[in-house]
Order: structure tokens, then C-alpha cells, then sequence
């Protein structure tokens, strides 16, 4: 059995998926870009933008499913350019404490949806 997630806080799904789904306990978030949930727009501006634009969509996920970044316990970042992975870094470092940081892999891709910069999912307990 599965429990769809959905939120205003985070974009709407553009396809056949869901902004999340909980199943056996464990939140899966679909890979957040960098659109803006209440306007719909894609926010650019810089690396550093994207990604703080990204964490705050998976925090609003998080949030509806009534957890928060202690609980993730494994993120995929996606980045159009490994030259990004510092700036991505400091902005998605600010949502994990060091003694709660979950597992995760940051791979360089060709492209990304929107052709935004970054792309990040997790996973959750709940």
C-alpha cells in the first residue's frame, strides 16, 4: 500500500508522477527543480538560487509528509556541470546538521528538465 503526497509548497507534477509517495515508511520525493510552487515560474539568477529554490520545494514536501531533513537518509543531486558542486554544497549543506546528513551521490548529467542547472531527490523516513 502506498500514500500519495501532494502540497502546494512544491511544484506541481508536469507528467504521469507524483510529488512524493510513502511506502513501508519510507517518503520518496520525486527530483525537485527550481520552479517556484506559488507562481509556477522557473527562478534562475545563479547556481546558489536554483538550489536553495530546490531545498525549500523538498522542504515542502518533507513538511506535508510530516517529516523534516533529519529524517532523509539519501539524496541523488543531478548538475548539468561538476563545476557547480561547491556552490550546490553550500547551499544544500545549510539543510542537514552534520550528525543527521544522509547518504547521497552528485552526478554530472547533459541536461535537466527546463534545462534548469540542478536537480535534487531523496528519500525520507516517516
Amino acid at each position: 500500500m502506498k500514500q500519495i503526497i501532494q502540497t502546494k509548497h512544491a511544484p506541481a507534477p508536469v507528467g504521469p508522477y507524483n510529488q512524493a509517495v510513502i511506502a513501508n515508511g519510507i517518503l520518496y520525493v520525486s527530483g525537485q527543480i527550481a520552479i517556484n510552487p506559488e507562481t509556477g515560474e522557473l527562478e534562475t539568477g545563479g547556481i546558489k538560487s536554483e538550489t536553495e529554490r530546490v531545498m525549500q520545494n523538498i522542504a515542502g514536501v518533507l513538511a506535508e509528509a510530516n517529516t523534516t531533513f533529519d529524517n532523509v537518509i539519501k539524496c541523488t543531486i543531478f548538475m548539468t556541470d561538476m563545476e557547480n558542486y561547491a556552490a550546490i554544497n553550500e547551499v544544500y549543506s545549510r539543510y542537514f546538521k552534520d550528525e543527521t546528513a544522509p547518504a547521497r551521490e552528485a552526478v554530472e548529467v547533459s541536461n535537466l528538465p527546463k534545462y534548469v542547472k540542478v536537480e535534487i531527490s531523496c528519500m525520507a523516513t516517516v
